[in-house]
């Protein structure tokens, strides 16, 4: 089985918030290189305030380059892809810091479609700061659907505990009824049997579906969604031979922990699924987009700028949006070469695999 060591591209995100601060502190323990090579998109000058806000960090290995291919490993590697008269405002959300995303996430992109990075780890962003420089989209989720020309993707939310999809992601919650259609359904489920097989190594998943009304909509009395598109849905997942159930009241289904029962959740709307998701697992949890051609994780917090430059964000979720990261990229791997085994027997099993020598014959 393949387990190179990969390339992990780890955007710097808003760079006045909380964003350097739980890089340099997941990738402080110089064991963790011995698992990935990571490159830091963004500035070395940056990474250099920031590292001195941090004073229990006294030793870290790093190497500044302009080139992904100049990469070493064992060293924290900083891409300079930001101008040099850049400078932190921590706790700003300003033009500056929003351009600076929107670069360093480009930049990562681009080495990552070129084959120079296996891996990309996004760091926290101000959306509404992005956008009024021109970003054009509403999250990561949206923007990277787009460079990579996907049909659809779906916002996962991932812990050692619980797994969470949505249907509808960043839209306002007055559209989320129109939004929700059962071809949407279908195609999320689709995606998130897809990835949990390949990605999570689980060989029959179970995912449960929620509803999108209280109670279920009580028979139709709070809303008809339920028995004329969520149940439709998840009967037409059935027959694809997804593993699907539902739909599910979220407050019970949550409440009384029915979501241990499956491999994971299909929620309909952004905080129907993320609120609980925190909840439970807000320390390690991790966004991943499942349905890329690419890997791509980030931890499940924001730019918290109440904390930026004060030493006080926690890098749990970074840590773990960073090995979940190679985790599902060795998987991929894995299942790739299982399909290819499986392959190479049913190419066996025809006429040729008869006359070579070595192969029982079977009446």
């Amino acid at each position: 089985m393949n387990k190179r060591k990969p390339i992990v591209a780890i955007t710097q995100g808003d760079s006045n918030g909380i964003g350097y601060e739980v890089i340099i502190k997941a990738l402080s323990d110089p064991r963790v290189l011995d698992f990935f090579t990571p490159i830091v998109y963004g500035s070395s000058k940056l990474f250099g305030f920031y590292r001195k806000t941090i004073p229990e960090i006294s030793q870290l290995d790093t190497n500044v380059i302009t080139s992904a291919s100049e990469a070493r490993p064992k060293r924290v590697n900083i891409l300079n892809c930001l101008p040099d008269n850049v400078y932190a405002e921590p706790g700003q959300a300003t033009p500056d810091s929003a351009r600076a995303a929107i670069a360093a996430l480009e930049c990562a992109v681009a080495d990552i479609k070129a084959g120079l990075a296996d891996v990309l780890v996004t760091g926290p962003i101000n959306k509404k700061a992005m956008n009024e420089e021109g970003f054009g989209f509403s999250g990561h989720t949206e923007y990277l659907h787009r460079e990579f020309g996907v049909s659809d993707v779906t916002m996962l939310m991932t812990s050692h505990r619980l797994k969470i999809g949505v249907v509808t992601g960043h839209i306002p919650l007055k559209d989320v009824p129109g939004a929700v259609t059962a071809d949407k359904i279908v195609s999320k489920l689709r995606l998130m049997s897809k990835s949990l097989k390949e990605d999570f190594r689980i060989d029959q998943p179970r995912i449960a579906v929620l509803s999108l009304n209280p109670h279920s909509g009580d028979g139709g009395l709070l809303g008809s969604e339920e028995q004329d598109i969520i149940i439709p849905a998840v009967s037409r997942a059935t027959q694809e031979g997804i593993i699907a159930f539902g739909p599910f009241s979220p407050d019970g289904y949550f409440g009384l922990g029915h979501y241990e029962r499956f491999d994971a959740t299909l929620a309909m709307y952004h905080d129907q699924g993320l609120a609980p998701f925190k909840a439970i697992s807000f320390e390690d949890g991790v966004n991943y987009t499942a349905g890329l051609p690419i890997v791509r994780t980030s931890p499940d917090h924001g730019t918290a700028y109440e904390m930026a430059g004060r030493d006080q964000a926690d890098p749990h979720s970074m840590r773990s949006a960073i090995f979940t990261a190679i985790d599902i990229f060795n998987a991929r791997a894995d299942y790739e070469e299982l399909q290819a085994g499986k392959m190479e027997y049913r190419r066996l099993e025809g006429p040729e695999r008869r006359e070579r020598p070595g192969f029982p014959q079977i009446a």
